[in-house]
C-alpha cells in the first residue's frame, strides 16, 4: 500500500507580486501621462484670474506666425471654418471650443478667427491663458 504524503502545498493564490507590479506601472502612467500629451508651443498671455480649460473640449490654437491648428492638425485659414464645422458635427452638441492664441497676435486677427468659429456653429467659447498667481 502506498502512503499518501502531505506535500504541504498551499492552494491559495499569492498575488502580492502581481499587485506590486500593477501598482508600480499605474503610478508610472499617472506621472507620465500629462507629459505625453502633444501640444503646440504657444506663448500664452498671463493672467492672475483662473480661466478653466476642460480637456473634453476642442482646442483651436493660433501661433505667433498666424498658423491655425484645430487640436494638433494644421489648418489652412481658408478651410478653417469648414473643417471646424465638420469636427463640431462629429462631437456632442454644446461642446466647448477653447481658443489658445500667442500673446503677440494682433487683436483683429483673433476677432476674425472668433467670427469664423461662430459662423461654424460654436456656441461655447473659452479663452486659454497662463495662470500666474
Amino acid at each position: 500500500m502506498r502512503k499518501s504524503r502531505d506535500r504541504g502545498l498551499i492552494q491559495d493564490l499569492n498575488i502580492t507580486n502581481l499587485v506590486d507590479v500593477a501598482l508600480t506601472i499605474l503610478v508610472v502612467f499617472i506621472i507620465t501621462a500629462p507629459m505625453m500629451t502633444p501640444g503646440i508651443d504657444v506663448s500664452l498671455p498671463k493672467t492672475d484670474a483662473s480661466l478653466p480649460h476642460d480637456e473634453e473640449g476642442i482646442t483651436v490654437t493660433i501661433k505667433g506666425d498666424k498658423t491655425l491648428f484645430i487640436e494638433n492638425e494644421k489648418i489652412d485659414p481658408k478651410k478653417f471654418e469648414a473643417r471646424l464645422k465638420d469636427i463640431l458635427m462629429s462631437k456632442p452638441p454644446g461642446i466647448t471650443v477653447y481658443l489658445r492664441s500667442d500673446k503677440n497676435i494682433d487683436y483683429g486677427f483673433v476677432v476674425e478667427i472668433v467670427g469664423k468659429m461662430r459662423k461654424a456653429g460654436v456656441k461655447e467659447l473659452g479663452l486659454v491663458a497662463e495662470f500666474t498667481p
